[in-house]
């Protein structure tokens, strides 16, 4: 499990490729075995050095199964192109995708407050500057913990690349190549409640304009 065995020539080993895909996604998947039936959830996360922050609610259950050491997987995919073959059984799409294996643990109470401003600051550079800061109540009800990135404890693939050619150009059925796809943010909408007269925060503005 630590090493990739199925198209080798896509994994990539060196530490700046695992967090490059890590610092470029903002949902990933944990996974874990709870009572012998496997769990699964998609989760927010940021990478913070070496260490993957999760947060959830402190009455989840499987949350607290995992926090408590019980061993996990997290899985990060982006889909940057989809590869348009010659043949549907070359056809495939182009992506980073990375899994970080371990146990991870509770933050410590005293830097929960950090963590959860560096989540939301992955999320929307800047926004925890323009917010109180959480209450004792909040951080009571929530369940900062995080996933130690260790030497021997993940894998990386990445395919960037055209489709393969034909065996044979005669047996071409055209075109062939690559659709790439990419995330953007839109214009942010207000909330109900938020006059027309109110601007949407710098944070807002710098995230949409990718600045």
């Amino acid at each position: 499990m630590t090493q990739i065995r199925r198209e080798r020539e896509l994994a990539r080993t060196d530490r700046p490729d695992l967090d490059s895909v890590l610092d470029a996604a903002a949902v990933g998947t944990l996974a874990t075995v709870v009572d012998g039936q496997p769990w699964v959830v998609p989760m927010l996360y940021a990478r913070d050095g070496d260490r993957v922050i999760l947060h959830g609610s402190t009455g989840a259950g499987a949350l607290r199964h995992v926090a408590a050491g019980a061993p996990a997987a997290f899985c990060v995919t982006l889909l940057d192109g989809i590869v348009v073959a010659d043949t549907l059984f070359d056809s495939t799409a182009n992506y980073r995708s990375a899994v970080v294996r371990g146990h991870l643990t509770v933050i410590d109470p005293a830097d929960a407050a950090y963590a959860l401003d560096l989540m939301s600051d992955s999320l929307i550079p800047g926004r925890s500057s323009e917010v109180r800061s959480s209450t004792k109540r909040e951080l009571a009800a929530t369940l900062a913990i995080a996933l130690p990135i260790t030497p021997d404890g993940w894998t990386v693939k990445v395919r960037d690349a055209p489709p393969a050619p034909p065996d044979d150009a005669a047996d071409s059925g055209g075109w062939a190549g690559v659709v790439p796809l990419r995330t953007v943010a839109g214009d942010p909408i207000p909330a109900p409640w938020v006059g027309a007269d109110v601007d949407a925060p710098e944070s807002v503005h710098r995230l949409v304009n990718g600045t």
